[in-house]
């Protein structure tokens, strides 16, 4: 028995010294081997090869001062803090050049410090939300939430980050909440790339044809100004309007963009010859391209002096192009049952104030994804105004044709002319002819080797000009064709100041206009690689509220007296064991 038992101790002593080897070795091991293992259903936690590859090369600290904090947050967005530190630290598992910090903004010595501390984030680029929560005696408590961060590197301009997905108000801060998490990746890793990057890409909005003011653009170009350089360009038939050239050490000429993209938005004009022509070989040479264009004229200033209007197609002269391109616009409005609200006078003054009423307004119908493109994927809520329909063509070869955008069902299609009256507010539609029961398509992404609009058709000392560099198809390349030009058109307050993209004066919703308008640059400048980290879909499983409700009772018994229970079961069991076999033991040494 005496050497049963010396057995037993050094066995036990051989496996505890076999375990702590094993601990020591696998921890040398992994100190020159990184691997991680993300046991999630998901892969929530693997980051993308994109991300990687930018972590690792980083060659200096990128620092997140994140604006999450506080023991007030509301739970959703303590969610958000949460998700958003276990990101950072993935990051840091790839990169030491990560670092963070969570501030909370609402502390400070006095109201007048908070506020200035406000003023100062929403002036570096951060957007707020507002929480309210009513509690039982009906007392009501708001807080105001900065759910982003601004991120620096070295001397770089300091750059922010919202982490908020932008949602169309009314829809529940958890939603919106858990949207933001799907996209974190993409949020943190595009403000790295952003803040570390050596030069800045370059968009022009064209200009010469009628296209939207400066302050028409005010918001959208101030956004886009965080992180590219924006300018107005007018083409004007100039040859290096958009394109420059370069000599090598052989004398040969090479051709390049001089944009990283250009936004061609709302023109009233026809273009002529020589800048379609200019635009086409922008293109071949890899250039990319924001379309917004309408094919049929009509606008709400004609109704403020008369009740009614007429939508007439208007020649841009643009039709041939973006046939050989890829899509046809057509000669229609779109009127959509599910729609933007407009504001109509209809009662006298009261002080200096008058009155107005909202009244829903078919030719503004709401925008949603068409495809599940990451650009669009998640998105809803984009206001049209006066949009009329796109169908992809079968003439280009080779030309993927990808839907972003479609009304949101029930549509009803007028083709052009089009009479536009304000008497439809004073009666209900007839939704019999709002058949389109699946909605109309009216942007499209049109991307690889298109073939240019004047093959065939320039004379031979031309297409043997060096200087001209002309191509009759393109390098791989890609742009984006929308059917409203407003999309991108901001409004103004009262001292005529651009307000938000999207922001809707008259009934202080904001929808994601401003949003569609971000990802559809980024994705021409950037390509593939930073927007694909966007198709990532997380489960975000959330709790079913109507059964917490109900069954409130039952899973707090579930969750307290049966683990209680089960723990007192299992002292019982076990001690009847041991007192089993330890009699047993006595009972055999005795004899």
């Amino acid at each position: 028995m005496e050497n049963k038992r010396k057995n037993l101790k050094k066995n036990q002593i051989v496996s505890f010294l076999v375990t702590i080897a094993i601990v020591v070795l696998l921890n040398v091991i992994g100190s020159y081997v990184f691997t991680r293992f993300d046991l999630t259903s998901e892969k929530r936690y693997t980051l993308s090869p994109t991300t990687k590859e930018i972590l690792k090369n980083l060659d200096d600290y990128v620092y997140f001062r994140v604006y999450l904090e506080g023991n007030d947050l509301p739970a959703e967005y303590k969610k958000m803090r949460r998700e958003t530190k276990e990101m950072l630290d993935e990051f840091r598992a790839y990169s030491k050049f990560i670092d963070y910090e969570f501030i909370n903004p609402g502390e400070g010595d006095s109201d007048a410090e908070i506020k200035d501390k406000y003023t100062q984030l929403y002036q570096s680029g951060l957007d707020y939300t507002k929480w309210q929560d009513v509690g039982s005696d009906g007392s009501a408590k708001q807080l105001i939430i900065w759910p982003g961060a601004l991120v620096s590197y070295r001397n770089n301009t300091e750059i922010a980050v919202n982490l908020l997905h932008e949602t169309q108000n009314g829809q529940p801060d958890e939603y919106a909440v858990n949207a933001s998490i799907e996209n974190l990746e993409f949020y943190l890793i595009d403000a790295v790339r952003k803040v570390t990057r050596l030069e800045r890409p370059k968009i022009a909005f064209i200009e010469g044809h009628g296209e939207l003011s400066n302050e028409e653009l005010g918001s959208i170009a101030q956004t886009l100004a965080k992180n590219y350089d924006v300018k107005r360009q007018a083409i004007e038939g100039k040859i290096d309007a958009l394109l420059h050239r370069t000599q090598d050490t052989t004398r040969d000429v090479r051709v390049f963009p001089s944009y990283d993209a250009i936004v061609i938005a709302k023109p009233m004009e026809p273009f002529d010859e020589k800048d379609k022509f200019l635009i086409d070989q922008y293109i071949m040479h890899g250039g990319k391209v924001l379309w917004l264009v309408e094919p049929v004229y009509a606008t709400m200033d004609s109704l403020q002096a008369q009740e009614s209007t007429i939508g007439m197609e208007q020649d841009l002269n643009l039709d041939d192009m973006l046939f050989r391109y890829g899509v046809r616009l057509n000669r229609d409005l779109l009127l959509g049952l599910n729609c933007a609200q407009i504001a109509v006078r209809t009662g006298g003054m009261v002080g200096n104030q008058p009155q107005y009423t909202r009244f829903k307004w078919y030719y503004f119908p709401l925008l949603q994804a068409a495809s599940d493109h990451p650009m669009v994927r998640n998105m809803n809520g984009i206001k049209a105004d006066f949009v009329s329909s796109i169908d992809a063509t079968s003439s280009a070869n080779g030309i993927e044709q990808i839907p972003l955008l479609r009304t949101t069902g029930y549509t009803k299609v007028s083709g052009a002319p089009v009479f536009i009256s304000l008497a439809m507010l004073r009666q209900a539609p007839d939704q019999r002819l709002f058949n389109m029961k699946d909605g109309k398509n009216v942007a499209y992404l049109l991307k690889g080797s298109f073939t240019s609009l004047y093959a065939n058709r320039i004379p031979q000392e031309i297409v043997d000009d060096q200087a001209t560099d002309f191509l009759e198809e393109s390098v791989p390349t890609a742009m984006i064709v929308v059917a409203d030009g407003d999309l991108i058109r901001n409004q103004f307050d009262i001292d005529r100041n651009p307000l938000p993209l999207g922001y809707d004066k008259y009934t202080g919703i904001t929808y994601t206009n401003k949003e569609f308008i971000e990802n559809a640059i980024s994705y021409l400048v950037d390509g593939e690689n930073m927007i694909d980290i966007r198709s990532r879909k997380l489960t975000i499983r959330l709790l079913d509220t109507k059964k917490v409700s109900k069954e409130r009772v039952k899973w707090q018994v579930i969750n307290t007296v049966i683990p209680i229970a089960l723990i007192i079961v299992f002292g019982f069991v076990l001690a009847f064991v041991r007192k089993k076999k330890y009699s047993k033991t006595e009972h055999h040494e005795e004899k």
